[in-house]
């Protein structure tokens, strides 16, 4: 079907290029029917060249075709005259001479159409060849289109990973920005902290200095009251007439022993009562920076240790100085009584 639509298409290419070169009618009807006949393989009709030139009335290509058949097999004749040959033998030699030219002619006609239908062959061919192109053309164009559309979706993600890294760059700023101002205050909370524990060691140093007084001051006291007992149990072997004003001078000086003792044991409460006061400010220093460091934690641990031990001192000295006042009194108490009695 196709093959003879694409020889419709070229006999009607042919005829409007006659039409243009032959403008009379009979001339271009003439034409036509050798184009048919001799181009196309096809016995022409009066009714086919009418169809396919459409000029002049139905007699014009009918009377043209009666010509052209005419002046065909004028042609197809081949007259032999020669003077010395009979008649019936150049009439016997035209015929085959007529003879060998039809044949020649269907032989040419023959390879005109081995030759048209090699062309025709190569014509299909590269139909085939167009038609694999325009494939292969709708093929790369889909995939240039896919490849478009990939490219698109492609910047767009782009685009995308583009802003997501503005809006990381962003938030690293805003975290640096964070972290810095935390070492801002972790560095301020630190030179804090060292402001307090600086305090806090000297307050300590100071506790610790007053404690070693207080207890320096209690073991002269108790060395001292020691040395009084002992030249008042003297005095008192030595001096037996004067046991009354001896024994109330000693009851004078056990009194005035005694306040000293008291007073001492005052001022040892009172130091005590510092270090209370001085051990529940380092405890609310210690609460409230317990998060922030904890070496701190540490270092209080330590220095509780280490004043843990030196109020048991001091309370463990005190009872000893008070026993010995008064087992100095009662010794001295039995040492006058046995005398009295003697």
């Amino acid at each position: 079907m196709s093959d003879l639509l694409s020889e419709d298409t070229r006999l009607a290419a042919e005829i409007e290029r006659l039409k243009i070169a032959f403008p009379k009618t009979r001339e271009l009807y003439r034409e036509v029917c050798a184009l048919l006949f001799f181009r196309f393989g096809q016995a022409p009709t009066a009714n086919r060249l009418y169809q396919l030139v459409k000029r002049g009335s139905m007699g014009t290509p009918a009377a043209v075709l009666g010509e052209f058949w005419a002046e065909l097999r004028e042609k197809s004749r081949v007259r032999i005259e020669h003077p010395d040959l009979p008649a019936d033998l150049g009439a016997a030699a035209g015929e085959l001479v007529a003879t060998l030219w039809t044949r020649a002619t269907a032989s040419a006609q023959a390879e005109l159409q081995a030759l048209r239908a090699e062309v025709e062959g190569q014509r299909v061919e590269a139909e085939q060849h167009v038609a694999a192109a325009r494939g292969e053309l709708e093929r790369t164009e889909v995939a240039l289109e896919q490849r478009t559309a990939a490219l698109l979706a492609a910047q767009v993600e782009v685009r995308q990973i583009e802003k997501a890294q503005a809006e990381g760059h962003a938030a690293r700023q805003a975290l640096e920005a964070e972290v810095s101002r935390l070492k801002a205050e972790a560095t301020a909370r630190d030179r804090e902290l060292e402001k307090v524990r600086e305090g806090f060691s000297r307050d300590l140093e100071k506790l610790r200095e007053t404690a070693e007084r207080a207890e320096e001051r209690l073991r002269a006291t108790e060395k001292r009251a020691l040395l009084e007992i002992d030249r008042e149990r003297g005095a008192a072997a030595k001096l037996q007439k004067e046991v009354e004003e001896t024994t109330k001078r000693a009851d004078r000086r056990e009194a005035d022993h005694r306040h000293a003792v008291e007073a001492l044991q005052a001022q040892l409460g009172d130091a005590r009562h510092q270090v209370g006061l001085v051990q529940g400010r380092l405890d609310a220093v210690q609460a409230a920076n317990a998060t922030l460091h904890q070496q701190l934690a540490a270092l209080r641990d330590v220095e509780l240790r280490r004043s843990r031990p030196a109020g048991g001192r001091t309370a463990a000295a005190r009872p000893t100085t008070t026993g010995s006042a008064r087992k100095g009194s009662a010794t001295t108490g039995k040492t006058i009584s046995g005398r009295k009695r003697s």
